[in-house]
């Protein structure tokens, strides 16, 4: 059963790549996502469960949850388990119950059937990356190099290539970023719902990440138009009564939740057991995780550094570290076309990018866990480069045709 799950995963990553893109680019992604896909299962079975590099542990940690989940269906039928049935499920429900269905229907433990469906997720965000790059303005040829990079990038293909939720993580946060983007140009209902979705799934994979989007979301409510329509003002109105009645403690659990992570995350107890190992890095901040903000910054965004020590895993990060700082590089320069041409939906996603970066820089204390953690910054970051890239950006290849913008539809 479970390479018939494995086998399933193809076609439905077919149906992924033609629903969401054009013909033409389809007929070109495919085989392209097709071998990022491949690629995933096969670094699953030679590397992260073959024991060519020791790395991981998380991945391990969702899949006895998972079969915890599946002896609880087989106990008292199926139903959702929450945190308050099993605490180690907090913040990470969503991905656990998609593991445990494809246990489920395997009959037991299916590792490489459920990495088959984390490599699906990572395709589809692909998928996304290349809609959202063209809904900013990037040409054809930008966002698919971006699609490509995307699907090849080293951190992004290890966390996708096992049982992580770092791929569910990563997919969320950027589609709901794109679905935020698209009210902002164009409020519908539908687009509403669909992020009030994302951001339910979000809660029960990386409950912090919601409050992260919060801002730049509540922004792309009030759109880039001229006025403001009755619809957009009774969604934002919505907004803010909500966040009203969270912090005047009328509705207190989702607050309370992001705060104790938040707590937990700055304490010294975690940041040093973060710090344990070859990667860890401890700074001189007296016990404060606001101090020495100038240096976490530093690693948070720039780490692993070319001479860093450390495990081999570690030292192939470097690749990706490489081609992180060629797209930060290239985002500050697109940054500068998309001020010109869209500031309010620059700011959304730089209302998402510095928060966070600054959010990660007071918690983690281990540049290897950083590459985790950054990757959904990484990803919007991608997007702005892939404005630079375009031919009618000014800052990239020349053309004496614009490139056409595709529909916005999510």
């Amino acid at each position: 059963m479970e390479y018939i799950v494995v086998a399933a995963a193809v076609p439905a990553l077919a149906v992924v790549v033609h629903a969401g893109l054009p013909g033409a680019v389809a007929r070109r992604a495919f085989p392209v996502l097709l071998l990022a896909f491949l690629v995933r299962l096969l670094v699953h079975v030679f590397v992260t469960r073959g024991g060519v590099i020791e790395y991981g542990g998380d991945n391990l940690g969702y899949e006895a949850r998972a079969m915890e989940i599946v002896a609880a269906w087989k106990r008292e039928g199926l139903h959702f388990v929450t945190g308050e049935e099993n605490p180690s499920l907090v913040g990470v429900a969503l991905p656990c119950h998609i593991f445990a269905v494809v246990m489920y229907l395997c009959g037991g433990p299916a590792s490489l059937a459920c990495t088959a469906v984390v490599a699906l997720v990572a395709c589809a965000l692909c998928v996304v990356m290349y809609r959202f790059a063209r809904q900013l303005g990037a040409d054809e040829r930008a966002a698919f190099l971006l699609l490509v990079i995307m699907a090849f990038l080293p951190s992004f293909l290890l966390h996708t290539s096992d049982m992580y939720k770092d791929g569910f993580n990563a997919f969320l946060v950027v589609a709901a970023l794109h679905a935020g983007v698209s009210i902002a140009r164009r409020f519908e209902t539908r687009r509403a719902l669909v992020l009030g979705s994302l951001l339910w799934a979000l809660w029960y994979v990386r409950p912090y990440m919601v409050f992260m989007l919060a801002i730049p979301l509540a922004l792309s409510l009030l759109g880039v138009e001229r006025g403001v329509s009755p619809r957009r003002l009774l969604a934002f109105g919505a907004l803010l009564a909500g966040a009203a009645s969270l912090f005047a403690g009328v509705v207190g659990g989702p607050v309370e939740t992001m705060m104790h992570q938040l707590d937990i995350g700055q304490s010294d107890a975690v940041r040093e057991a973060n710090g344990d190992g070859g990667s860890g890095v401890f700074f001189n901040d007296g016990g404060n995780a606001w101090n020495a903000l100038g240096p976490k910054l530093v690693y948070t965004l720039f780490s692993p550094f070319p001479w860093s020590s450390g495990s081999l895993a570690l030292q192939l990060g470097k690749i990706d570290v490489l081609i992180w700082y060629f797209l930060l590089y290239a985002a500050v320069r697109g940054s500068r076309i998309l001020w010109r041409t869209d500031r309010r939906v620059l700011l959304i996603l730089l209302l998402f990018i510095v928060p966070s970066t600054v959010a990660y820089a007071t918690t983690v204390a281990n540049i290897g866990l950083i590459f985790r953690q950054r990757m959904p910054i990484v990803m919007v970051v991608g997007l702005l480069a892939a404005v630079l890239w375009s031919r009618n950006s000014g800052g990239g290849w020349k053309s004496n045709s614009p490139a056409k913008i595709e529909s916005n539809r999510i």
